[in-house]
């Protein structure tokens, strides 16, 4: 396998591999089933992997990596994320630790807000409790982050799941702004108007459930059972998989992809040697839009957003 493309990061000189592998594997349990199939992307030359603390995936990565060819840390490009019971300003550093202590890292490559909310401290669980939900404090939380970049435990930090609105307030309080945006991001989800305002703001998209994440809690299986998308890999002898996972990198976004199977990892490695028609991209364009993840259970009449309206600020 040829080494997978990498575009520049911020401003300070980092890249980022476009293609990844996540490790979001409902229900969220360390396993020994977790670190196989990523040392196996390891040996096929994944170098961009996507984990967090609430997918308890953080300590079989860190076991996988150990024990794969890797010989530099510098060959390697680790995200992890901050869950919501530790988005308080004060809890922020000792999250970050107990991450590195997880990976048995150094530092991280990149460290997100999990979401735009913030949970009373405990335990992490997914799906949220509404009743311990609390507004976020981007002010005090983002100052957080930043001390964690300044003490090198994070080359970069950044957001997922924020709305062009929410990352206005982020951007108008931040001394560092955030390098990512990571959400979801596929062909039945295109995230236009997201998209134009990050690459206004220089802020780098990360697309997750590229493939509509089927057969999870938080998934579709609208995208591959979309028909568009079954003729475009029919016609160029692709699956529906790699016709979205290439649609994703021709948008210039990196992707993070999860998949255990041994073959479907290798498969979504093969995206880079042939491209998108013009036709295809139109017809792709056309396809009626649909949010896999509207995050239905960050809503409550007691808790900080009361619609998806409040929590998506209408983005289509």
């Amino acid at each position: 396998m040829g080494k997978i493309p990498e575009v520049p990061l911020g401003s300070g000189g980092q890249t980022i591999p476009l293609l990844g592998m996540g490790t979001a594997a409902y229900p969220f349990v360390a396993s020994e089933a977790t670190k196989f199939p990523i040392l196996h992307a390891i040996e096929l030359g994944y170098r961009h992997f996507d984990t967090a603390a609430v997918y308890r995936s953080e300590q079989p990565l860190g076991e996988a990596i150990r024990l794969g060819p890797i010989t530099s840390r510098d060959e390697l490009f680790i995200t992890s994320k901050l869950w919501c019971t530790d988005a308080h300003h004060d809890l922020v550093l000792p999250a970050l630790r107990k991450t590195l202590q997880n990976l048995q890292l150094e530092y991280l490559d990149l460290y997100l807000i999990h979401f735009p909310v913030s949970s009373k401290p405990g335990e992490y669980v997914f799906p949220f409790k509404t009743e311990e939900l609390l507004p976020l404090d981007i002010k005090s939380v983002w100052e957080a982050m930043e001390e964690c970049q300044k003490l090198g435990l994070t080359k970069s930090i950044g957001v997922s799941n924020f709305s062009c609105k929410k990352l206005e307030k982020l951007l108008a309080v931040a001394k560092i702004p955030p390098a990512v945006n990571q959400v979801e991001m596929n062909p039945l989800w295109q995230q236009k108007k997201l998209r134009q305002f990050c690459r206004e703001k220089g802020i780098h998209i990360t697309a997750y459930s590229p493939l509509g994440a089927k057969g999870t809690l938080w998934g579709t299986d609208k995208v591959m059972e979309c028909e568009v998308l079954k003729e475009i890999g029919d016609a160029r002898g692709k699956t529906v998989a790699q016709v979205c996972l290439r649609w994703v990198y021709e948008q210039g976004v990196s992707v993070v992809v999860k998949s255990f199977d041994k073959e479907r990892i290798k498969e979504n490695l093969e995206i880079f040697d042939w491209t998108l028609s013009q036709e295809d991209l139109q017809k792709i364009d056309l396809i009626p839009q649909h949010r896999g993840f509207p995050a239905l259970g960050l809503i409550s009449n007691e808790g900080p957003y009361k619609s998806l309206e409040d929590l998506w600020d209408g983005e289509i």
